[in-house]
């Protein structure tokens, strides 16, 4: 059994067989699990403990999951699934632009939503133990990004990003010149196979132009290279 016992997962469903069901699967993998069943004990499950990753159903008792989803995003940029029974693109839409990092369709592969965790924790992990050999602080424009804090900063003010919109921010300072197609970009952030969806990396890029122009309008940062992919901004 792989060992996980310094991260904690919360698992917010109100189902109890289905919350139990993944609250075996995570202990199995040998995750420390806390269960919650309705979005206010999920809530202040949040602002008693620290958690790493939480998985999270929509459709909730006391505070609804897109509610959850704002507030976490207010203050942790720890990496979100949404496990839900919800199933259009508009919906999946709607949560990644809130702020969730993947979206899992029930009925869900158990194998599924472990290997999810793990690709998560482990883009996140990557993030919050950056090497400290590496350039730590990158600046462009009047963006810094601060791989050890995680924390990303238009003229001066901390900007609340996902781990992938920062992660994709992150790969376009520190390639400044080179143009990523919508495939290299889906790969490098998610590490999964690209099969031609766009509406993720599409959402992603929304997003983070978003957030930088409601501080900074004035530049440009993130320039769409037609018919190939994404780059910074000269």
């Amino acid at each position: 059994m792989k060992e996980n016992r310094n991260i904690n997962i919360l698992v917010v469903e109100d189902d109890a067989d289905i919350n139990g069901l993944i609250n075996r699967i995570l202990i199995k993998a040998g995750y420390n699990v806390k269960q919650a069943f309705s979005g206010t004990e999920a809530k202040m499950c949040l602002d008693l403990q620290d958690f790493q990753l939480i998985l999270l159903d929509l459709m909730l008792p006391g505070m609804t999951g897109e509610q959850i989803i704002s507030e976490i995003r207010m203050k942790k940029k720890m990496p979100i699934i949404v496990i839900s029974a919800k199933t259009t693109p508009e919906d999946k839409i709607n949560v990644l632009e809130l702020g969730a990092d993947d979206f899992v369709t029930k009925p869900f592969d158990v194998n599924e939503v472990v290997a999810r965790v793990n690709a998560q924790l482990r883009r996140y992990t990557e993030f919050s133990n950056a090497n400290k050999e590496e350039n730590l602080v990158l600046a462009y424009k009047e963006i810094t990004i601060d791989k050890e804090q995680m924390q990303m900063c238009v003229k001066g003010s901390p900007v609340q990003v996902t781990v992938k919109e920062f992660t994709i921010m992150d790969l376009l300072m520190t390639n400044p010149k080179k143009v990523f197609t919508k495939s290299n970009l889906f790969e490098r952030v998610w590490n999964e196979e690209f099969f031609g969806d766009d509406n993720t990396i599409n959402v992603h890029i929304s997003n983070l132009r978003s957030k930088i122009s409601a501080i900074d309008s004035e530049n440009e940062y993130i320039k769409t290279v037609w018919g190939i992919g994404f780059k910074l901004a000269e």
